[in-house]
């Protein structure tokens, strides 16, 4: 007979293999879209994916991130023209207030980069288990959203989340297999060590 403890022990166990697996599946099932679907994203899962990006954590909580939502097609066209939007009806231009900037001392680094590309791997991780898709965008002229949307000079527009239902569908999971290193060419134990070079 197993005691009580030890049954809590299992049940707890067990639950955790769930959660380890269920998130590992949405991890793998998220993937760049690059072609949508002109059906707006609705307005209770914008909020779902929102608020999953409120929710992230930041150094020291400064929460550096301004989201400015755009959906009104004057304003995707404002968008257009520091990027392709790929057809997409909702694109969240995704800011950080420099005044909310950590700085390390040693080295000067900001966190505010980093804050915002946590913020943003929450809302696409929200967004795919809602079957939005999602394309997380850096290579955008910044000059012109700051003058298309009055963005002042402290605000700085770092990545843009293009949203919307894939026109072509999702990505196979087993593409990791082959596009993504193995996890010996990037995890190291103990001290730094270059990958051994393939024949």
């Amino acid at each position: 007979m197993i005691n009580k403890d030890r049954k809590q022990t299992v049940i707890t166990e067990q639950y955790s293999r769930i959660l380890v697996m269920d998130f590992l599946e949405l991890a793998k099932q998220r993937c760049s879209i690059r072609s949508f679907r002109e059906i707006p994203v609705e307005k209770e899962k914008l909020e779902r994916i929102l608020e999953a990006g409120r929710v992230a954590p930041s150094a020291c909580n400064k929460q550096p991130q301004r989201i400015i939502v755009v959906q009104h097609p004057d304003g995707i066209k404002k968008v257009q023209k520091a990027y392709k939007t790929f057809g997409s009806p909702c694109v969240l231009i995704i800011c950080r207030d420099e005044r909310e900037a950590l700085v390390r001392e040693f080295d000067n680094k900001c966190s505010g980069d980093l804050d915002i590309g946590i913020v943003t791997d929450h809302m696409m991780l929200a967004a795919r288990e809602m079957g939005i898709g999602s394309v997380m965008v850096g290579l955008f002229d910044p000059g012109i959203i700051r003058r298309e949307f009055n963005i002042p000079e402290y605000i700085q527009p770092t990545a843009l989340l293009i949203l919307g239902y894939p026109k072509n569908g999702f990505s196979n999971l087993d593409r990791h297999l082959t596009e993504r290193k193995p996890i010996t060419d990037t995890v190291m134990m103990e001290k730094y060590s270059e990958p051994m070079q393939k024949l």
